[in-house]
């Protein structure tokens, strides 16, 4: 950024100067954050009357504070020492209105500068108006390289728009498999109380209405099926799914493997021909849209013909959430190495794709993780595809990989993850009891979204509501 000041000799009555800003719902969190002033009305995920949306109101010392960018680097710029500043409030910005900044030298004496501000709208309506008396620099100041490290706000508004259109669908008809656990059975109740779900309990009846009972949840109009044993459960979950009762199954306290291994029976299981993927939906802080990693939960060590499975999965799942999918097929290089198993699966795959083998999306590899996610690094390596640099599907060479990157996202990026399992006749949310309240609404709602693009019929139940 270039910024140059005007010293006070330099400066006459008349003098003025303007910026222009589009106030964004991250501008709102950072001035809460800094300010300590979290006064809801000023986020973006509340709503205090009511009415079904987030007021996003810019607090009015947030819009105040918009004057001191125009008197620090402009006019008088660099330098500048504030001495005193009247407000007078007008009217109300909000996240997602453009406003112009304007500062007008009314008068010089001494050393200090007077000066008219306003706050407006773009189309002119003032927000606020006052004056502003500082003292201004007498040595002048130019600099070109005048830089200012970038925020990344740790909010998931990925998760939360997911979460936004799947509340208009039709409750997702569920069943929780040994919802036994205080967070297995609350996930199930949280995402039932929005809307997302329609949940049908099955398991032990008399643990699973103890654990309602500790954590004070009223399972009243909530069907409960007691089954003894967790596959047993799991297998009645798969029945009522033939029955049609149910369109999705959500893990609840057992482990993975009883969960699936009912659901794998070629009789009564919920095969559909495709290998079982797991696909993490991650909601990174700072990235321009989700990321999908597969797979990182059920395939150890996937050979080419489960790869295709898993990129076909995701490439499925990615259309449904709205995503125009691109898959980067991971390896430790971004050349087919004969050494490298994970390369010449990449590659593979990648032809696969040109042939119509892999449908939907676009495939490309082998990358390596930098060239797959960050644009200058292809660049750099001379990958001109429309996938090198760009990918929002990330297929790992094995679950040690997936699971190092997935739990690197999460605890060191501040990601959240919704967690599914494709390839099976209805989608299985697949959540870990470390999951947060986000994460396991964030499940379910990848699920509903999912199993109504299976179903076109599936049609909105009203307008949607604030997520």
């Amino acid at each position: 950024m270039r910024m140059v000041n005007r010293t006070f000799d330099d400066i006459a009555v008349g003098d003025h100067a303007e910026l222009r800003r589009l106030i964004t719902a991250d501008d709102l969190y950072v001035f809460a954050a800094s300010s300590g002033n979290a006064n809801p009305m000023h986020l973006t995920n509340s709503d205090l009357d009511g009415e079904g949306r987030s007021e996003r109101v810019a607090p009015g010392m947030f819009i105040a504070s918009l004057i001191s960018a125009v008197l620090g680097t402009q006019l008088p710029g660099p330098g500048t020492l504030y001495r005193r500043q009247t407000l007078d409030f007008l009217g109300r910005a909000h996240a997602g209105d453009e406003v112009v900044i304007r500062a007008e030298v009314l008068a010089k004496a001494d050393g200090l500068v007077r000066l008219r501000t306003q706050v407006l709208h773009a189309d002119g309506r003032l927000i606020l108006t006052g004056e502003a008396e500082v003292v201004a620099p007498v040595d002048h100041f130019e600099a070109e390289d005048v830089h200012v490290p970038g925020l990344i706000v740790q909010r998931h508004r990925h998760f939360e728009d997911l979460l936004a259109r799947a509340l208009p669908l039709p409750a997702l008809p569920t069943a929780v498999v040994c919802p036994d656990e205080a967070n297995a059975l609350g996930g199930a109740l949280l995402a039932a109380k929005q809307g997302i779900i329609t949940p049908l309990l099955i398991g032990d009846a008399e643990s699973i209405l103890r654990v309602a009972k500790a954590i004070g949840a009223d399972l009243t109009g909530i069907e409960v099926i007691d089954v003894a044993g967790d596959q047993a459960a799991a297998a009645r979950a798969c029945a009522l799914v033939h029955e049609g009762r149910v369109a999705a199954v959500m893990k609840g306290h057992l482990h993975t493997d009883d969960l699936l291994r009912p659901m794998l029976d070629k009789g009564t299981g919920l095969r559909i021909g495709r290998r079982f993927t797991h696909v993490f939906v991650m909601d990174i802080p700072g990235q321009s849209e989700p990321l999908l990693v597969t797979d990182a939960a059920i395939n150890i060590a996937p050979d080419l013909a489960t790869k295709m499975d898993i990129c076909q999965n995701a490439i499925d799942l990615a259309r449904a959430l709205g995503l125009d999918p691109r898959v980067g097929v991971l390896s430790a290089v971004e050349t087919v190495n004969p050494a490298i198993q994970s390369s010449l699966d990449a590659a593979l795959l990648s032809k696969m794709a040109d042939r119509g083998q892999i449908r939907g999306g676009q495939v490309e590899g082998p990358l390596a993780m930098d060239n797959a996610v960050d644009l200058a690094a292809a660049r750099a390596k001379g990958l001109t595809g429309t996938v090198a640099g760009r990918a929002n599907i990330l297929v790992v060479p094995g679950i040690d990989a997936g699971n190092m990157m997935v739990k690197q996202l999460a605890f060191i990026s501040h990601a959240e993850s919704a967690g599914v399992v494709m390839g099976a006749k209805v989608p299985v949310i697949l959540n870990s009891r470390s999951d947060s309240a986000m994460s396991r609404l964030a499940s379910c709602a990848v699920a509903a979204l999912y199993a109504a693009a299976k179903d076109p019929r599936a049609e909105p139940k009203g307008p949607p509501r604030a997520a």
